[in-house]
C-alpha cells in the first residue's frame, strides 16, 4: 500500500512544490487550502505524514494539532523563533519546518515516516517563556529544533560558540523550557572564580577547611538541587577540579571541601566555553572521559558573521527591547543603516549588537537611525568602504547621502540642519574618548563648559552614560 500524505496549506505555491517533491517520492497527496477542508480529510482517512501549516484562513493550525491527530505532523510556519519551534513540540508535532524550506528536509522527514508510517510522537511537556532566540539562518533553525527536543529531558547538554553568542541565552531557555522551571538556575563562570576558590563555590566548605572560612557554607551543586547548574567556560577549569566534577556527574554526590558527609543531589548540568575541547584534550589540558560526559547533547551556535541574515531582525528585535526598557519613542532604521549593521563582523557577536542598539536608542538625536548613526556606534566609520579616504571625502559622501535621503524634503536652513546631525556624533564621541568627563569634552572640542552643557540638554545626551 503505497504511503499518502495530506498538506494542508492556504499558499498555493506551497503546496504545488510540496506535492511535486512527494510524488516523486510515490507518495500520493491530498490538497486541503483551510482548516475546515483538513479536518474531512482527516476525518475520512489516515496519512503516514501531515504537512500543516500555522496561519490558515480559518483559524491556526496550533489548535488542530493540540486538538489530537494520530498521525505525524510537520508544522510550516514562516515564523522564526524558538518560542514557535517549542509550541509546536510541546503540541506533538514531529517536526517544525521553516519557510522556505529545503525540499531535501521534506525527503528526509519522508524517509523517517517510511518504516513505520502509523507510530506517533509523543508531546513533550514544556513551559511557555518569554525570551526569544531569532534566527531564520538554517544553523540557528537546526538548534532551535534540538533545543526543542531536549529542554525537557534531563540530559547534559555542552553549548559551544564565540563569546558573546548567547550561551547563557540558551541555558537559561533550556531551563525555563523544562520540567524544572520552578527549581532554581544557578549560572557560574569558571574562568571569573580564581581556582583555588572555584572548588569551594561548586561543593561548598565546611568551617574553618581553610583561611576565611569562618562559617559552613553550601556550595553552588546543592543551591541547585532540583533545577539547573549552568558552568560557563568550562574549558578553563582546573584539571584537579575537573576530576572531581566528573565524580559528582557519575554518582550524583557531592562533599564540601574540608568535610568527610556526601551529600545526593539532583542537578541538571549544561556546560558551556567558547574554546575548542577537543584541542585542550589533545594538550593534556581538559580530561576527555569528562568531555565525554559533558558533550551528550552538543549545540553550536554560529556567529553573527556566519548568520548575516539574521542581523536584521535581530538589531530590529534588540533596539525595541531597548526602548521600552528605556521608555523612549522608537528611531526607525533606515535601509543603508541596517545594511551596514549586516555586513559588521561583530566580534563580540549578539552582546555587541545588544549594546550598539542600546547606544543608538540613547544617542540617535533624530527620529532615524542614519548609517553615519551607526558607524560610530560601532566605531568604524570607514567599514562601509573598501579604500582610505580623507575626513573631506567622507563629509562630502555621507552629505550627499543624506540629502538623498530627504529627498524632496530638503530643509531651507540647511546649514543648521546639517549641523543638528553633526553635533550629537560628535560630542559622543568627545564623551568616549573622555570617558564622560565635560572639561575635558570641552578641551577636545573648544568650547566652553556652558556650551557643552547646553549641547548636551539640547541632544538629551547623558554623560553619565559613559563613566
Amino acid at each position: 500500500m503505497s504511503m499518502r500524505a495530506l498538506i494542508v496549506d492556504d499558499d498555493e505555491g506551497i503546496r504545488w512544490i510540496l506535492d511535486k517533491v512527494l510524488q516523486e517520492e510515490d507518495v500520493e497527496v491530498v490538497q486541503a487550502s483551510t482548516l475546515a477542508e483538513a479536518k474531512v480529510a482527516l476525518a475520512a482517512e489516515d496519512f503516514a505524514i501531515v504537512f500543516l501549516d500555522v496561519y490558515l484562513p480559518d483559524g491556526n493550525g496550533m489548535e488542530l494539532l493540540a486538538s489530537g491527530i494520530d498521525m505525524p505532523v510537520v508544522m510550516l510556519t514562516a515564523e522564526t523563533t524558538f518560542g514557535h519551534a517549542a509550541q509546536a513540540y510541546r503540541m506533538g508535532a514531529m517536526e517544525y519546518l521553516p519557510k522556505p524550506f529545503d525540499l531535501d528536509e521534506v525527503r528526509q522527514l519522508l524517509e523517517r515516516v517510511r518504516p513505520a508510517s502509523q507510530q506517533k510522537k509523543s508531546a513533550a511537556v514544556m513551559v511557555p517563556s518569554e525570551e526569544l532566540l531569532i534566527g531564520r539562518s538554517p544553523a540557528m533553525q537546526q538548534m532551535f529544533r534540538t533545543l526543542g527536543r531536549v529542554a525537557c529531558s534531563d540530559l547534559t547538554v555542552l553549548i559551544t560558540g564565540e563569546s558573546g553568542t548567547g550561551k547563557e541565552m540558551v541555558a537559561r531557555t533550556l531551563h525555563e523550557r523544562s520540567t524544572r522551571v520552578s527549581k532554581p538556575f544557578i549560572a557560574i563562570n569558571a574562568a571569573a572564580i580564581p581556582a583555588d576558590l572555584l572548588e569551594s563555590e561548586l561543593f561548598g566548605h565546611e568551617k574553618g577547611s581553610f583561611t576565611g572560612a569562618d562559617k559552613m557554607r553550601e556550595g553552588r551543586f546543592v543551591q541547585a538541587d532540583g533545577g539547573t547548574l549552568f558552568l560557563d567556560e568550562i574549558g578553563d577549569m582546573p584539571a584537579a577540579l575537573q576530576s572531581k566534577l566528573l565524580r559528582v556527574l557519575e554518582e550524583g554526590v557531592v562533599q564540601r571541601v574540608g568535610g568527610s558527609e556526601s551529600k545526593v543531589v539532583n542537578v541538571r548540568l549544561l556546560a558551556a566555553t567558547h574554546q575548542n575541547l577537543n584541542d585542550k584534550i589533545a594538550k593534556g589540558e581538559f580530561r576527555e572521559d569528562l568531555y565525554y560526559r559533558l558533550n551528550v547533547i552538543p549545540v553550536q551556535i554560529p556567529p553573527l558573521r556566519d548568520r548575516r541574515d539574521d542581523i536584521p531582525e535581530l538589531a530590529a528585535f534588540l533596539l525595541e527591547q531597548a526602548v521600552k526598557e528605556l521608555n523612549m519613542d522608537e528611531p526607525i532604521l533606515l535601509d543603508d543603516a541596517v545594511d551596514l549593521l549586516s555586513r559588521h563582523d561583530w566580534p563580540g557577536n549578539v552582546r555587541e549588537l545588544k549594546n550598539v542598539m542600546r547606544r543608538l536608542a540613547v544617542l540617535t538625536p533624530g527620529a532615524t537611525i542614519t548609517l553615519t548613526d551607526v558607524a560610530l556606534a560601532i566605531g568604524n566609520v570607514d567599514n562601509h568602504t573598501g579604500s582610505e579616504e580623507t575626513l573631506a571625502e567622507s563629509v562630502t559622501r555621507c552629505t550627499r547621502q543624506y540629502l538623498h535621503q530627504l529627498g524632496y524634503a530638503a530643509p531651507t536652513n540647511l546649514h543648521q540642519h546639517l549641523l543638528e546631525q553633526i553635533e550629537p556624533p560628535l560630542l559622543v564621541l568627545a564623551l568616549q574618548q573622555s570617558r564622560g568627563n565635560q572639561l575635558k569634552v570641552s578641551e577636545m572640542l573648544g568650547l566652553n563648559r556652558n556650551t557643552v552643557r547646553k549641547l548636551l540638554k539640547k541632544y538629551e545626551i547623558d554623560p553619565h552614560y559613559f563613566h
